[in-house]
């Protein structure tokens, strides 16, 4: 039989409590554990896509009902026929499609604010970035399914980029780096307000100037003197629109393009601190 002292010995040995002031503790996880962490975030967002593939309309039925309607109602007048209108609407299409996604980003992870997902995952020992940054990573594979469908669509109404395949494939990477700075703005915005409603109506307020106030659609010069003004030299939008279609046509870079990037990297180094301290401050 044990003794009974020796027992009492061992289970205060056991149950020993550290004095908080002598605690090592880490208030930050390692680099890799959180890429692990993104990355299973993203998963995450993958799984309830594939549980939901409506959720993947925006990026599959719309564009081709866009594509056709702007072709067939505006292609004649605006370019004399379709096929002389298509270099100008897929672009335009392409990155419509693209600012369209990025607002449906942010409202689902406002859904999750709103059902107190989020407070579950303040309360786990992992990077307080990889909720945010696993949701957007996921959401790049709605881009490459968004510019998949476009270009096949323009394809089959006999579109056909003069500087070939890989010039298509750089458009879209170029495409899905622009939208994924967006993002940040757009989640951003949609988990500053108070609601799901709102974020989904806020994101549509900011997507629409965007993306119809530049030369997405009909080029600048057909716009009234203040809103070519806004359209050339403001909306980062229209560089995007013209440098892919630079790409497209010639399959080279210009100015356009390095405005492009460089008003995407000034988005992340504004959005990314502010998106994560809005995050960690509503519950």
């Amino acid at each position: 039989m044990a003794n009974p002292m020796t027992m009492n010995e061992t289970m205060t040995t056991n149950t020993l409590i550290v004095p908080a002031a002598e605690r090592q503790l880490k208030n930050r996880v390692s680099f890799w554990t959180g890429v692990g962490n993104v990355f299973t975030f993203a998963y995450r967002t993958l799984i309830k896509t594939i549980r939901n593939p409506e959720t993947l309309m925006d990026v599959t039925i719309m564009p081709i009902m866009f594509t056709l309607v702007f072709t067939f109602l505006f292609g004649g007048s605006v370019s004399g026929s379709i096929a002389n209108y298509l270099p100008i609407i897929i672009p335009g299409i392409l990155i419509q499609t693209f600012v369209t996604s990025c607002s449906a980003v942010g409202v689902q992870m406002r859904e999750d604010m709103d059902k107190s997902i989020t407070n579950r995952f303040k309360s786990m020992p992992i990077a307080r970035i990889a909720p945010l940054a696993g949701a957007l990573l996921a959401d790049i594979l709605r881009f490459i399914i968004a510019g998949i469908v476009i270009f096949s669509m323009g394809a089959i109404m006999g579109y056909r980029p003069e500087a070939g395949i890989l010039a298509v494939a750089a458009s879209i990477l170029f495409m899905t780096l622009i939208a994924w700075g967006l993002s940040w703005l757009f989640s951003f915005v949609a988990l500053s307000v108070r609601s799901t409603t709102a974020a989904s109506t806020t994101g549509m307020l900011i997507m629409f100037p965007l993306c119809f106030l530049s030369n997405a659609f009909v080029p600048s010069e057909a716009l009234p003197t203040a809103l070519r003004f806004f359209a050339d030299h403001i909306n980062p939008v229209s560089k995007a629109v013209s440098a892919v279609r630079q790409i497209l046509s010639s399959g080279t870079v210009g100015t356009d393009f390095w405005l492009a990037l460089v008003s995407v990297l000034v988005l992340l180094v504004i959005f990314v601190p502010l998106t994560l301290k809005v995050y960690m401050r509503k519950g």
